[in-house]
């Protein structure tokens, strides 16, 4: 078979009977007029009236509409212009919407960025204004959990506020949409680096969406910006639209959640000592700090002790700052692992993840990244998958199960 690595592919060859599982989401064709079906989402939405009506009722001044950033590719060129023709049937001018970049602790987008994710005609006709984690917020106060929550000033100025977003697996968070467009999207970076700290004792042993922490304490900061509205979608590895859930915060998500799991989360009966898993190609497999991702899910898949070959082209490097110092102080994988239960800082939660893997399994990188970078990883630098696939035989002396995920960042393995 054949596995993604950039925008290429590499052959896979492995004799069939080590093989336990080759894990595959369990794929939906998409919908066959995706733009109709989002019309008819926010026509029939969940737990609220139409998304014209609440408009027509509560005759907003300033509307905040929440979009994901570069790192999340979203099918905004059908989810966006049935969004603004029920806002502008509603009577709500051009001047009255602004786009907000949910960036949470990201890199602010590039004029070029945004027309690139969407579209030159919006981009020349509508604000869009990238979050800054760090400066112009507001205090709300302390949430439930006691996390002091700070928020982008603008957003919490807006009168009416809409999320929009895709809703995926999701490491620690269980799955991304809805609330996570507050927080981390708009958050301040102390309200995301202590939301995100949990994900600290999470790791390994996830619970039930509607019982994780985070995604409650997610749930709540969205609350109290008294979101209006949603728009999400659920897509499949060709990020085809298969589901479309609008309107309330937790009911349409939820229903959003039950279709993602249906599709991503693959029961197996055991983990393999071997597991060959691709991050998706690109742009899952951009950096490091994306394709972690990919490791965790076959981190799930492989018996402690195992072997996990990644295969993550990583063009871009690292890719963050704080990460990449994190891996160059550590001389150890315990290190990071001790680093982050003392302090936790954001970009250290990747080095925390990737060295917690590390420090149980053999992790053998095929990527573009210098023998240097790779052993800041922890990890066996090895050119081919051809050659890893040599290596691992003669480590078992060629009795080994093995378990092949060619969609790593989007499935996530769950013991039948």
């Amino acid at each position: 078979m054949k596995l993604k690595y950039g925008n290429t592919e590499v052959e896979c060859q492995l004799a069939e009977e080590k093989v336990m599982n080759i894990i595959k989401a369990n794929e939906k064709e998409g919908v066959d007029n995706p733009l109709q079906e989002i019309k008819d989402s926010i026509k029939n939405s969940y737990g609220t009236p139409p998304l014209k009506k609440i408009v027509e009722t509560e005759k907003p001044e300033d509307i905040a509409i929440i979009v994901n950033d570069v790192s999340r590719p979203t099918p905004y060129n059908y989810m966006l212009p049935p969004l603004l023709e029920n806002l502008h049937k509603a009577g709500i001018k051009k001047e009255q919407i602004t786009f907000y970049i949910a960036t949470g602790i990201h890199d602010p987008h590039t004029r070029e960025e945004n027309i690139e994710i969407f579209g030159e005609e919006l981009v020349n006709n509508y604000r869009f204004i990238s979050h800054d984690p760090d400066n112009d917020l507001v205090y709300k106060g302390e949430l439930s959990t006691g996390n002091k929550f700070y928020v982008n000033r603008k957003v919490d100025e807006a009168d009416f506020i809409i999320l929009t977003g895709v809703i995926l697996p999701h490491y620690f968070a269980g799955f991304s949409g809805s609330r996570k467009s507050i927080l981390p999207g708009v958050a301040g970076r102390e309200t995301i680096e202590t939301n995100h700290s949990r994900m600290v004792d999470l790791m390994g042993h996830l619970p039930e969406i509607r019982k994780n922490p985070v995604s409650q304490e997610m749930i709540e900061a969205a609350r109290i910006m008294d979101v209006k509205y949603i728009l999400n979608v659920v897509t499949n590895s060709k990020r085809e639209i298969v589901k479309v859930v609008a309107g309330d915060l937790e009911e349409a998500w939820y229903a959003g959640v039950e279709a993602s799991a249906a599709m991503y989360h693959v029961e197996i009966e055991e983990k393999a000592d071997v597991t060959i898993v691709s991050s998706g190609g690109y742009p899952r497999d951009y950096n490091v700090y994306q394709s972690q991702k990919a490791l965790d899910h076959a981190d799930h898949a492989t018996k402690e002790g195992g072997t996990i070959i990644l295969l993550a082209e990583c063009r871009a490097g690292l890719g963050e700052e704080t990460f990449e110092n994190w891996m160059k102080d550590a001389g150890k994988p315990a290190d990071n692992v001790t680093r982050i239960k003392e302090k936790f800082v954001l970009g250290g939660h990747k080095a925390f993840a990737i060295s917690k893997v590390a420090q149980n399994k053999e992790i053998i990188l095929i990527s573009d990244l210098n023998q240097e970078t790779t052993d800041l990883l922890f990890a066996t630098k090895i050119d081919t998958l051809k050659e890893a696939l040599s290596y691992v035989e003669e480590k078992y002396n060629g009795d080994y199960s093995a378990i092949i995920m060619p969609q790593g960042s989007l499935t996530v393995p769950v013991i039948r």
